[in-house]
C-alpha cells in the first residue's frame, strides 16, 4: 500500500528528472516534501510529542496578570450575578495591569502592557461618577488604559450587528494596538450565549482575534439565578457547556450571605496552574472607595460554606410547600425558581420531595 502515493506517481518523477535532478535529489526531496506534508493533516499539525516539546521550550512561560486567577495568552472568563462587581473588578484588573502594579494581595508578572476595555454596560457619566469624588477630583487613569463603548450614531448594516461589531473589534484591536482585551459583557458579542448553539461561535471567535493578535482576554458574563445555599461552580455560567469548555481560565465573584458587602474570589478552571483558589481557600474582598476609585480590596482567605446561605428546617420546609403550591397553580419550574429566589435544580428537588 502506497503511504504517500503523491510522490510516488510517474508524473511526479518526471517533473523533477525534467529539472535535472539526480536520482539521490529525487529521493531526497520526496521524503522532505513527504515529511512536510505527514506533519499537515488537513486541520491538524502532528508532530512528535518531544517536538512540540521542544518548539514549546523556547516560548516563554505565560506570566500572571491577576494572580493564578488569569495568565497571559489565555481567553478567561470572570462571571457572577447582577450587582456583585464583576465591573469594579475587570476595571481594577485592568488598571492594574496598564500601569504595571498589581492590586494588593494579588500578583501581577507580566509587564505593564496597553490595555483595551470594551464597556458595553456603563454610560459615560456612570463610569465618570465611579473613579471621581462626585463628578469632582477625578481619578487620572494612564494613557495606557482605553476605553471603547458603542457609538450611539454609527451606522450598520441591517439584521447583521453582530457580523458589524466583530469586524469592527478587530480594527480597533489593529489600530490600538492593545495585548490585552476586556470585554463587559459577552452579550452583546452574540444574541444568547445562554444557548449552547450560540455559545459555540462565541467562544470560537473569541479564540480567533486572541491568536490573531496575540492578546490575552478577560470576558465578562453573568450567571442565572442560581441557589445561594450551594457553593459556585461551572454550571453557575449561563451557556456553561460551551463557554466553560473553550476557555482557557475561569473564576467567579460570590456575594457573602454571612458578611454585608462582602465579595469572594473562587476559580472554576484553569489550564496554566493548579486550582489555589477552591472552595476551601475563596479570597474575600470587600468594594471600597477611597477617594476616588471603586475597588475590590483584599481582606483575607476564607472557606466558601461559611459565606453560604443557611437555611433552617422550618425555612426549608415552607420552601418546599410553597413549590409545590405554586406547581399546582400552573406555574413553571423557571417561574417559580424566580419567585422564591431559588436555582433551577433546587426547585426540581423540592418538587420530588
Amino acid at each position: 500500500m502506497n503511504i504517500i502515493p503523491e510522490f510516488n506517481d510517474e508524473i511526479f518523477k518526471k517533473n523533477l528528472t525534467d529539472q535535472c535532478l539526480t536520482s539521490s535529489e529525487i529521493t531526497k526531496h520526496i521524503l522532505t516534501t513527504a515529511k512536510e506534508v505527514k506533519s499537515k493533516k488537513g486541520l491538524f499539525m502532528v508532530k512528535e510529542a518531544s517536538v512540540w516539546i521542544e518548539e514549546a521550550k523556547k516560548r516563554p512561560i505565560p506570566n500572571m496578570l491577576f494572580s493564578e486567577f488569569w495568565h497571559e495568552g489565555e481567553l478567561c472568563i470572570l462571571f457572577a450575578d447582577t450587582n456583585t462587581g464583576k465591573s469594579i473588578l475587570a476595571v481594577q484588573i485592568g488598571n492594574s495591569i496598564a500601569l504595571g502594579e498589581p492590586i494588593p494581595g494579588f500578583k501581577l508578572e507580566a509587564p505593564k502592557q496597553k490595555v483595551l476595555y470594551l464597556d458595553f454596560e456603563l454610560s459615560d457619566k456612570q463610569f465618570e461618577v465611579r473613579y471621581s469624588e462626585n463628578y469632582k477630583n477625578h481619578y487620572l487613569f494612564t494613557d495606557s488604559f482605553l476605553r471603547a463603548e458603542i457609538d450611539p450614531d454609527a451606522e450598520f448594516p441591517e439584521g447583521k450587528f453582530e457580523e458589524f461589531l466583530n469586524a469592527s473589534l478587530e480594527k480597533t484591536i489593529s489600530e490600538t494596538q492593545c495585548k490585552i482585551l476586556i470585554v463587559d459583557n459577552i452579550t452583546y458579542l452574540k444574541n444568547d450565549n445562554e444557548k449552547a448553539k450560540d455559545a459555540l461561535p462565541l467562544m470560537k471567535h473569541l479564540k480567533t482575534i486572541k491568536t490573531k493578535f496575540n492578546l490575552s482576554i478577560l470576558a465578562l458574563a453573568h450567571t442565572p439565578k442560581r441557589d445561594a445555599t450551594k457553593a459556585i461552580n461551572r454550571n453557575d455560567l449561563s451557556g456553561s457547556k460551551m463557554l466553560i469548555n473553550f476557555c482557557d481560565a475561569s473564576f467567579a465573584i460570590g456575594e457573602s450571605q454571612q458578611e454585608n458587602g462582602a465579595r469572594y474570589l473562587k476559580q472554576i478552571k484553569a489550564r496554566n496552574t493548579e486550582i489555589k483558589f477552591d472552595s476551601e481557600n475563596v479570597m474575600l474582598c470587600q468594594i471600597v472607595k477611597p477617594i476616588n476609585f471603586l475597588m475590590f480590596d483584599f481582606i483575607t482567605h476564607a472557606n466558601e460554606q461559611a459565606h453560604l446561605k443557611t437555611l433552617g428546617p422550618n425555612q426549608a420546609e415552607e420552601l418546599v410547600f410553597r413549590a409545590k403550591d405554586l406547581k399546582n397553580e400552573g406555574k413553571t419550574q423557571r417561574e417559580i425558581a424566580k419567585e422564591l429566589n431559588i436555582g433551577l435544580g433546587t426547585v426540581n428537588k423540592y418538587l420530588k420531595a
